[in-house]
């Protein structure tokens, strides 16, 4: 009878493990949380968010410092795993400080959100902004990649990871932005962190639902 009983308890409980709902932050050092302890990193905190919510999902670090979206696009398969159900796509920014052309971007994201598709994982993309240094025509060509693909491949789309920290600060207050920066004016401390979790969390939410659906 105990063993009848185990193996009952057992079943059950890969049921369960079956039915969890896990999502891949697949990203750079953005993602990964570059210069944070890792509890004050990007997918911690909206793990932390999700808890908080009462929303049962598992998120999992695919952040890797200095990644581009050709180094995105080499680890996809791996990181789409069988039990993962949806994605987070957050490439980009790495390829624009290297001066990369937008077109290989344009054809390495294409490779992910393909994989995705053809694995049936749900996905947010997230864009990414260009500086101006590089002229107005790389600019454009890059920011218009993650619109264009996101509705090529029909994904949820957030346009920028930092909209949480520009939608909250006035344009005009620099000293209040660069408040929620690191030393290096790039990743954002913990704080900045908690801003686009904020943001990133009703996007999450909607991702879930269509994964659930």
């Amino acid at each position: 009878m105990r063993k009848v009983m185990i193996g009952i308890v057992v079943s059950f409980a890969g049921i369960a493990q079956a039915d969890e709902v896990v999502i891949a932050a697949l990203g750079d050092s953005l993602t990964q949380g570059y210069g944070l302890p890792v509890e004050q990193g990007f997918v911690p905190q909206l793990q932390a968010w999700l808890d908080a919510n009462g929303v049962e999902v598992r998120l999992i670090n695919a952040g890797v410092s200095g990644d581009t979206t050709a180094g995105g696009l080499a680890r996809v398969d791996w990181t789409l795993t069988p039990d993962v159900d949806g994605m987070i796509v957050a490439l980009g920014g790495n390829d624009v400080l290297r001066g990369l052309p937008p077109e290989q971007a344009r054809h390495n994201l294409t490779g992910i959100l393909t994989a995705a598709q053809t694995a049936e994982v749900e996905v947010l993309l997230v864009g990414m902004q260009a500086p101006g240094n590089y002229g107005e025509n790389y600019k454009a060509d890059f920011e218009g990649i993650y619109p264009d693909l996101a509705k090529d491949f029909d994904t949820l789309y957030l346009d920028s990871f930092f909209a949480g920290l520009t939608e909250e600060q006035e344009s005009e207050d620099l000293s209040a932005y660069r408040a929620l920066f690191q030393g290096d004016g790039v990743h954002p401390n913990a704080k900045g962190v908690a801003m686009i979790v904020a943001r990133f969390g009703p996007e999450l939410l909607q991702l879930i639902n269509q994964i659930e659906g």
